[in-house]
């Protein structure tokens, strides 16, 4: 588990100065870059150059324009922050979204993607702290999905699997498809153990069978069960797989020989 931007695998929220926040995701883009528009158009401004810059992966350059603008705007330094953070410039990422929280204590943005860095630096307790700040501004916005499902494998990252359950239950009533924007959600799934990640899609997969998304239940536990989930005798007895078990592809994961890794 948007357009989105990708670092470090998690979800950082981009934030503009004209629109409400988008949630970005690691590895992907901030902004879709204007096609006809050039670089040098005079009628661009230093964020609307950043912008493009960023959509075209090239976070230096988009470093440089996000910093010719109003040293004043909180979203520039945000901005100029996730471009440090995907050049993996974890400090100079930190020293950015603390500026733009200086000059705008409430900027939600700021807060989840300086949680991100703390997550980066696996300073989980940090990030889980951080990532609640974020929440209490914004608690049922449906951008603070992307907040949720931080929290949760920050949670995860702890090995709280009880915690982090019920935040991605939260993350998923307010976007139902907030793992799938997320794709297989970056730095959990590349720095975990392959057991650790048999675990997650697990609990994701309880997550849709309690929703009733079966197919997206049973997408999720045959993930788990091809990277070597330990507990499958126990699968048919998991409460939230009762409306499963009459399904021909449940009963075929159940036959399925155990992968051996």
């Amino acid at each position: 588990m948007l357009p989105r931007l990708v670092v470090s695998g998690i979800a950082l929220i981009l934030g503009s100065a004209a629109a409400p926040a988008q949630t970005a995701s690691p590895l992907d883009r901030v902004v879709p870059a204007p096609p006809v528009v050039r670089q040098s158009d005079p009628s661009l401004t230093p964020e609307m150059r950043g912008d493009i810059f960023m959509a075209r992966k090239m976070y230096r350059e988009a470093i440089d324009s996000f910093h010719e603008g109003s040293a004043n705007d909180p979203v520039l330094w945000n901005k100029a922050g996730i471009a440090y953070h995907q050049l993996q410039q974890l400090g100079n990422a930190k020293k950015s979204y603390e500026q733009a929280l200086k000059l705008k204590k409430d900027y939600v943005e700021a807060i989840n993607n300086l949680g991100t860095v703390y997550y980066a630096e696996k300073s989980y307790r940090r990030a889980i702290s951080w990532y609640k700040k974020a929440l209490k501004l914004a608690p049922n916005d449906p951008k603070s999905a992307s907040i949720y499902m931080n929290l949760g494998t920050a949670y995860f990252a702890r090995k709280k699997y009880e915690d982090a359950t019920k935040t991605y239950q939260l993350a998923l009533s307010l976007d139902p498809e907030v793992f799938e924007r997320h794709g297989n959600y970056g730095v959990l799934l590349q720095e975990r153990t392959v057991e650790e990640r048999a675990k997650y899609h697990f609990y994701v997969a309880k997550l849709y069978a309690k929703d009733g998304r079966n197919d997206l239940a049973i997408q999720y536990l045959r993930k788990a069960l091809e990277e070597g989930f330990k507990e499958k005798k126990h699968l048919e007895e998991t409460p939230e797989f009762a409306g499963l078990k009459n399904m021909p592809e449940f009963k075929e994961l159940l036959n399925r020989e155990p992968r051996v890794l």
